[in-house]
């Protein structure tokens, strides 16, 4: 399937979708989109559904380049924008009314708008049956709750707004704890909705394996597993991963991904930078390197350049190279995630032998010997937060792990006077 980053909602209701020009998404409260969710066809709500997957991508790298310097896996130098390398590492204080706060956020409620225009759209229609619809709805939600949880890692205890289904009458902010709590019920509600589902509609490559209600539903009970550790719910992450693509023994790299390509109209890898760029560049932390086992293969993440570049007295001679091309796929979610939320679990559970035989599967994964330190649960939780550093590096998670477990003071400041901020504020038009 082909991309569109840019839908034209209007043109594709007066149109049909074959009339569409590439152009970005007009206020999304029209008459011409109501009539869309009045009298949708099953071309239409095809496009809606790639338009929904492919709003996913947008300014993810904002995103994802911000925790991770906040978690302190990267640096990103940048000639044109110094605000990564001082205000993002902790000199002054963080904008609410700027690229780094104000894009990833805007985008990801783009796209719970869009989902609720497509179960409106869908929930309306003549032409599906009662299993089509169902599919629509279930996978809409289940997305929608994927974005949510996105701006509640940046937000924390400022809060989110889960209920934006009015734009005209918002529901109010609420703090990490409720938001969370209405994320896993949204993640529930789409898994009765795509149980018994039909999907008729066309989904990316990256979602190869998981194209069918089946699939869908494992994907959905992956995130819900991920929602469950963030709310330290352990037997609800168990339930969740046993219901998800979970493979013990498994690939690691099995799971959900953002598709990119040099289609015309499509996207780009915008996470790609090549390696030894002497422009913009994204390095690894230099404790990445230091910390790291001799002998790990995950050292294949943070290759050695040619030179040690400094920017605002922050060097580093370490490419971050898990984007190795720009048309690369990025991981929304994937199987070595799931064997180390089930490692968690298992030991917050005190199930310790399972959590070190989790542990062990990663470590030998990777190259490195089976874990031979304290059997206690502290230790084994310091062992857990370890494996998830290295194996989900720059991946969005080492700032979330830290924060939910109170670390976040163990991370590195190398510049007297920079810290580790635990939250995003509100963006400034929210705030308004």
């Amino acid at each position: 399937m082909k991309h569109r980053i840019k839908l034209l909602i209007i043109c594709i209701a007066l149109l049909g979708p074959l009339a569409c020009q590439k152009g970005e998404i007009p206020n999304l409260n029209t008459p011409v989109v109501g009539d869309l969710v009045r009298k949708a066809t099953k071309e239409q709500l095809a496009t809606l559904v790639v338009g929904l997957e492919s709003g996913t991508r947008l300014s993810i790298a904002t995103y994802y380049d911000g925790v991770s310097i906040l978690g302190r896996e990267v640096y990103r130098f940048s000639g044109s924008e110094p605000r990564w390398t001082t205000e993002m590492m902790g000199t002054g204080e963080l904008d609410n009314n700027t690229f780094y706060t104000t894009n990833p956020w805007t985008s990801r409620y783009r796209v719970v708008r869009q989902g609720n225009i497509l179960i409106d759209a869908a929930t309306n229609s003549v032409v599906l049956t009662a299993e089509e619809k169902k599919g629509y709805i279930g996978f809409a939600k289940t997305i929608m709750a994927y974005q949510l949880l996105m701006n509640l890692n940046m937000t924390y205890s400022n809060g989110i707004r889960t209920d934006v289904k009015d734009p005209e009458k918002l529901g109010p902010f609420k703090p990490n704890p409720e938001a969370l709590a209405d994320i896993a019920a949204l993640l529930d509600e789409a898994k009765a909705d795509l149980t018994g589902s039909a999907i008729i509609f066309p989904l990316s490559s990256g979602f190869t394996g998981f194209k069918t209600a089946a699939g869908l539903i494992q994907f959905n009970r992956a995130l819900a597993a991920r929602v469950a550790v963030y709310r330290s719910l352990w037997p609800a992450a168990l339930t969740a991963l046993n219901e998800s693509f979970f493979d013990l023994n498994g690939s690691f790299t099995r799971g959900i991904s953002h598709e990119f390509s040099g289609s015309s109209g499509d996207l780009l890898n915008p996470l790609f930078l090549p390696q030894n760029s002497p422009g913009e560049k994204r390095l690894a932390h230099p404790s990445y390197a230091t910390d790291i086992t001799p002998g790990d293969d995950r050292i294949s993440k943070a290759t050695l350049r040619a030179d040690a570049p400094t920017l605002d007295n922050l060097t580093s001679n370490r490419d971050v190279w898990i984007v190795t091309t720009n048309t690369s796929f990025f991981p929304i979610i994937r199987n070595e995630e799931l064997i180390l939320i089930y490692a968690e679990a298992k030991i917050q559970s005190n199930a310790i032998p399972d959590g070190i035989v989790a542990l062990n599967r990663i470590r030998i994964g990777h190259n490195l010997p089976p874990y031979a330190g304290a059997v206690t649960p502290a230790a084994l939780i310091t062992e857990m937060l370890r494996q998830r550093r290295f194996s989900l590096f720059a991946e969005g998670h080492r700032w979330v792990d830290m924060r939910r477990y109170n670390r976040l003071a163990e991370l590195p400041n190398t510049r007297p006077g920079d810290k580790v901020w635990d939250k995003y504020p509100i963006p400034l038009t929210e705030a308004n």
